[in-house]
């Protein structure tokens, strides 16, 4: 283990919620763990049993509350070459991210945390980069060293795949397309630590490792979890039983783009039926929502536009525009019982010169649901931070015990925590920091 400097910040968001008759004031403390680029995802857990939460965000994990203390988990070897100024060269460790020039990559997308083994000590997932393998690392339980690796997928696709109970039986899976194919990778329980049984719920329709956009919620109401992607989503059977292929309902959720990030179904409107949330254009631009509607007995959906999806700088009604919303997580931030979403700009996702406004500020938003009376409704943008951003994952989940959601990321310019904090605030304060509609959707930024 050892101790090293970090960066710490206060950001203080104009996010404002009212609870009950008191008026409260969100912000967020920003804390920079590192600036070195070791992965596009990030995650907490309690990895040395000790009650409070650390990170974990590439190669290694920090310890909580204060994040001083880092391990290395697997080996953190990789490094790349920069020629300053002066022609001297540096060696910097990790890929080449912000603190480089070039494109790269990571081998890290996603981090996940879970008990597999059941000895009260939680483990780590890790999905790599688009087309490999998926591992998780057995947690030695106090003892120094590398975590024993243990690779469980050999080919994990898709640009959001994720770790959830999709089937219903209490336990996660990885769910993912592989080798041309949407499915789930599930564990023998018994012996978690050999590969994981693949079991696909489409026809091999030859999926690209690097297709965008998908998720897992129960889309018509039965109790079952459902796959959505941006084609549409793949309704579960009433058993699953024989490995059976699931019905394909098609819609086009991400109409002439490449896709999102990760999709959600929730009930946005409280109408009784689960919407579709997912940003539009993973490389480009847009946020939209999709409002579940009947037509002749049957499931479609009406777009809503949260962020312009016209492919260039569009502000909407806020004032609000970005590009590259490569991750999205959905949760309730304010408490207020509605979840919020969480999403922002994925810094240099194909390096400094690829993709629209790859060099604008690596903005990170919370966008909170208001259903109002007239039964519209509005997600309100509220910027939590300029200089951080997403990666392909960003996580928000209350890490301190006080049921409030933080936020941590990992991306090409480091790792990041958010700690959530309220203050209690007079109605004038409240309305005055209150976000402002300033223009028509679309108008030109000033």
């Amino acid at each position: 283990m050892n101790k090293f400097p970090f960066l710490l910040s206060t950001f203080l968001s104009s996010s404002l919620v009212a609870v009950a008759k008191d008026y409260l004031l969100h912000s967020f403390k920003k804390t920079q763990l590192s600036d070195k680029f070791w992965c596009e995802g990030a995650n907490f857990g309690d990895f040395n049993h000790d009650g409070k939460m650390d990170i974990v965000s590439g190669p290694y994990w920090y310890e909580g509350p204060d994040f001083q203390i880092r391990h290395e988990y697997y080996p953190a070897t990789q490094t790349f070459k920069k020629k300053n100024a002066d022609g001297q060269e540096q060696t910097i460790e990790g890929f080449e991210g912000a603190l480089g020039s070039n494109n790269a990559y990571s081998d890290n997308f996603f981090a996940f945390t879970y008990d597999f083994n059941k000895d009260g000590w939680d483990d780590i997932l890790i999905l790599g980069f688009p087309g490999e393998i998926s591992a998780w690392y057995e947690n030695p339980k106090g003892r120094d060293g590398h975590w024993q690796k243990h690779i469980v997928l050999d080919v994990t696709d898709n640009e959001s795949p994720t770790f959830t109970d999709l089937t219903g039986d209490g336990k996660p899976e990885i769910v993912c397309s592989s080798k041309g194919a949407y499915g789930y990778a599930e564990p023998d329980w018994t012996d978690p630590a050999r590969p994981w049984k693949w079991h696909p719920i489409s026809p091999n329709n030859n999926y690209h490792k690097f297709t965008h956009g998908m998720g897992v919620g129960d889309v018509n109401g039965d109790g079952k979890m459902d796959l959505l992607e941006k084609d549409g989503w793949w309704e579960q059977p009433k058993s699953l039983a024989g490995d059976p292929l699931w019905t394909c309902h098609k819609f086009a959720f991400n109409p002439n783009s490449h896709g999102g990030a990760q999709m959600y179904a929730y009930d946005v409107n409280g109408d009784g039926l689960n919407d579709v949330i997912t940003s539009f254009a993973a490389h480009g631009y847009g946020l939209v929502w999709y409002e579940q509607v009947k037509q002749n007995g049957d499931i479609t959906f009406k777009q809503h536009v949260i962020l312009d999806t016209e492919q260039k700088p569009s502000p909407n009604s806020y004032g609000v525009t970005f590009s590259q919303l490569h991750a999205v997580d959905l949760v309730d931030i304010d408490g207020d019982g509605l979840k919020d979403i969480v999403t922002g700009k994925r810094f240099w996702a194909h390096g400094a010169h690829g993709d629209p406004d790859p060099n604008a500020p690596a903005a990170l938003y919370w966008f909170r649901l208001v259903r109002n009376k007239d039964k519209t409704v509005d997600f309100v943008p509220h910027l939590i931070d300029n200089d951080s951003g997403v990666g392909t994952q960003v996580v928000a989940r209350d890490f301190t015990g006080d049921k409030k959601p933080d936020i941590v990321v990992g991306n090409k310019k480091g790792t990041f925590v958010f700690i959530q904090e309220t203050k209690k605030v007079s109605k004038e304060e409240w309305e005055k920091a209150q976000p402002k509609i300033t223009s028509t959707p679309g108008a030109s930024a000033q």
